[in-house]
């Protein structure tokens, strides 16, 4: 059981730290060529693959795009199903 729990905490850290990711590359877009720099095209490839799959989604309204709102509430919503089956697992 004390895998399982160690286990947990890692992956939340590092769902939190591919949140964290994911806020700044969408804050990115507010400063022209920012996209274009080192640190732009690092997170380009790392946040891009899993975007792609909410991109796909209607979420533009009124020339905002949400689609990385609706992928860091996915992460969200994921993390608590394992948390609540990890409970029962436990308990």
């Amino acid at each position: 059981m004390e895998l399982l729990i160690t286990l947990f905490s890692i992956l939340n850290r590092l769902v939190y730290f591919y949140s964290i990711l994911l806020v700044v590359y969408a804050l990115m877009s507010w400063f022209p060529g920012a996209y274009q720099s080192r640190l732009g095209q690092l997170l380009g490839r790392i946040c891009e693959p899993f975007l792609d799959l909410f991109r796909r989604l209607p979420l533009q309204f009124g020339g905002i795009d949400f689609s990385i709102m609706a992928a860091i509430l996915a992460l969200n919503f994921f993390m608590e199903v394992l948390r609540k089956i990890l409970i029962n697992i436990i308990y």
